[in-house]
């Protein structure tokens, strides 16, 4: 492993953090993040959501410190300081979403490596938690789980979905996949929406936290989907649709008030999850763990004591 930079003046984690470039199986530089702060009881494993990047989960990794973890955090591909894989680097782009279990893969030896703590937990939000769904089923070394607004669907009118699904795929049989997805650009969301309308959380200053971080350092900046991930996204999600829970103990945080991701399709996943439980957050939006500090010290105390029931 190699020393990658680390942006700490806007994570706001704790001191130990240290960034290491890796290189996965078919040869793309991802980035991941390790706060190794005590972690007597164990790692959390954080699997971030489209756009999003090491730094925006520093105040996490020090909220699950004063519980007695560590945590990690990764820039997948496409995102962060990884390999951007179109010319347009602000492009949400990905060739196929399996791939992204290569980073999963680079990860998980880097932590071993490092010599993290085990055991292991999953902390999955939203894109992470398509990638981490998938993990899981095919065998992610991991005692326990938490996902946040996990994206097992994409929330799109019924009307407009299957124009979507066929609007993406011809895209892709026409080479132009690189092309943004309908209705979204190249800004990052965070820097071109105002708080007052936007759909991830109703805490000003978390918001501001966000945006000051792709403010301070433009390398982390991500626009919208291009219609290739967008057809990667869709088709996976129906796949994973049909499958079983695996048997790993989790709880799913949702908003109430969520407006980006699936409810109904997460809501059926969960009622049918062996042991699984399902924690409705009232007035949260997408993003729980940058909520108001009420909604965020439910959501860690109650992942710290999911995963201390399964040590």
């Amino acid at each position: 492993m190699e020393r990658a930079p680390y942006f700490d003046e806007v994570a706001d984690g704790p001191d130990s953090a240290e960034a290491w470039w890796l290189r996965t199986s078919d040869s793309v530089r991802i980035r991941v993040g390790f706060w190794p702060e005590d972690g007597e009881k164990g790692t959390v494993l954080l699997f971030p959501g489209r756009t999003e990047y090491v730094e925006k989960y520093g105040r996490a990794a020090t909220e699950f410190a004063r519980r007695g973890f560590a945590m990690l955090a990764i820039d997948w591909r496409g995102q962060g300081l990884a390999d951007r894989l179109l010319p347009d680097r602000l492009s949400g782009h990905v060739l196929t979403f399996p791939d992204y279990q290569r980073d999963v893969a680079a990860v998980l030896a880097a932590a071993q490596e490092r010599g993290l703590p085990k055991p292991y937990y999953l902390v999955a939000h939203s894109m992470g938690g398509c990638v981490g769904l998938r993990a899981l089923i095919e065998g992610l070394d991991v005692n326990a789980a938490c996902f946040s607004a996990p994206m097992w669907g994409i929330r799109l009118a019924r009307n407009v979905m299957p124009l979507a699904v066929s609007l993406s795929w011809l895209s892709v049989q026409l080479g132009q996949s690189h092309r943004y997805a309908p209705g979204t650009k190249g800004e990052p969301y965070v820097n071109s929406e105002p708080f007052g309308s936007n759909a991830l959380t109703t805490d000003e200053e978390m918001f501001g936290y966000m945006a000051r971080q792709t403010e301070a350092h433009p390398d982390l900046r991500l626009g919208g989907p291009s219609m290739g991930w967008l057809h990667e996204a869709l088709t996976e999600t129906r796949a994973l649709a049909a499958l079983p829970a695996p048997p790993v103990p989790v709880v799913t945080f949702l908003g109430s008030d969520e407006t980006i991701v699936d409810m109904p399709r997460i809501e059926r996943r969960m009622a049918r999850w062996p042991g699984g439980r399902l924690e409705m957050i009232e007035g949260a939006r997408h993003e729980v763990m940058m909520e108001t500090p009420e909604v965020r010290n439910r959501v860690f105390d109650t992942a710290a004591a999911h995963f201390a029931g399964h040590p």
